[in-house]
């Protein structure tokens, strides 16, 4: 199958090159860039020798005469229009962006800051928790790729949530990433001199990925309150932990939770659940599209305490966007994706 990506030249970009390359169906067809067309490897020298594709302006029509599916890992903004290019043309589309993910139009403009799609693109575009909802994705055009705060969240407080064995208020998530997460664009913040041998909160209570975990949250528990939500940048270049706190509203201990996600991801080969007393670390997720999780009951708070940890750029973009492109066209869902993580 012909595969086309645009946004080829950011970090999200660049991954989706690294998975597709090797894919044992999906071919790269073209790579597209808003910029000037230049060969890849003027972007990315480490492709030299391997992928030395040029890039192309972006033709809808073209693309998707051309092409059998195409990732959109273009900022938010830029998605979205895009997405309208391709709504009516013979191609999939999986979007990278955070303009599909939010179904309401003003709080996506809101916390986006920009005019929403229409509601019939919302409406077809399925939401690609890969895990949570793969039915639904084996029959989707449109996917809104989760973003990478979120897979991580999500993948965590879903059992519990889900099975109703936790209290719909007081959710706290303390969520740290690498600055790969913040994209290629130069900022004071992402600089060596500020981000080294230093640790930041950002987008204090104010994180563009808030309403698309309540939201999600809220599909599966309508009563869900509104969580408290912690950003961090870590001295590191990939990589998210989020650590999670719910009040429980049955005494359990620590081994019922575990069987629980256990039974809940067995079926799912890209989530680990860790044995009781151990805990994931982001560098035994690097540079792979495994999602690891740990679990601790405080018997002394009646609170249960989440670990999840993602690779940003794979599980929490390009990974679980080719998960997601695999699921829609029946193919295996680790076709492509079964790197061992990257240690140490």
């Amino acid at each position: 199958m012909k595969v086309a990506v645009i946004g080829t030249t950011g970090y999200g970009g660049g991954e989706l090159i690294r998975i597709l390359h090797n894919h044992p169906i999906f071919q790269i067809h073209s790579i597209h860039s808003t910029r000037d067309e230049m060969p890849i490897t003027e972007e990315f020298p480490h492709l030299e020798d391997i992928f030395e594709d040029s890039l192309k302006k972006v033709d809808p029509k073209v693309i998707a005469e051309e092409a059998d599916v195409v990732f959109l890992a273009t900022p938010s903004g830029v998605s979205g229009k895009l997405a309208e290019a391709f709504y009516d043309k013979d191609i999939q589309v999986v979007d990278l962006s955070g303009d599909l993910r939010i179904k309401n139009q003003e709080e996506y403009q809101y916390w986006y800051k920009h005019d929403p799609v229409n509601t019939e693109i919302l409406t077809s575009a399925v939401y690609g928790l890969s895990e949570w909802n793969r039915e639904e994705i084996k029959k989707a055009n449109i996917i809104a790729n989760p973003g990478c705060y979120p897979t991580a969240v999500l993948l965590g407080l879903a059992p519990v949530v889900k099975g109703n064995l936790s209290e719909s208020t007081g959710i706290i998530i303390d969520a740290k990433s690498g600055v790969s997460g913040a994209g290629k664009t130069l900022s004071k913040a992402n600089a060596f001199a500020e981000m080294n041998d230093n640790f930041r909160i950002y987008k204090v209570n104010q994180h563009q990925h808030i309403p698309e975990i309540e939201q999600q949250l809220r599909f599966w528990d309508d009563s869900i309150s509104p969580i408290t939500f912690s950003t961090h940048l870590l001295p590191i270049t990939r990589g998210i932990m989020a650590t999670m706190y719910v009040e429980l509203k049955e005494d359990l201990d620590t081994s019922q939770i575990i069987e629980l996600y256990q039974e809940t991801y067995v079926n799912h080969p890209f989530v680990r659940v860790r044995k009781e007393g151990r805990f994931p670390s982001i560098k035994e997720v690097a540079g792979s599209n495994y999602c690891d999780i740990g679990l601790q009951v405080d018997k002394r708070t009646g609170r249960l305490t989440i670990v999840s940890v993602i690779d940003n750029l794979m599980k929490g973009a390009a990974g679980q966007a080719v998960q997601n492109a695999n699921l829609m066209n029946g193919i295996d869902e680790k076709a492509g994706l079964n790197f061992i993580p990257i240690y140490p």
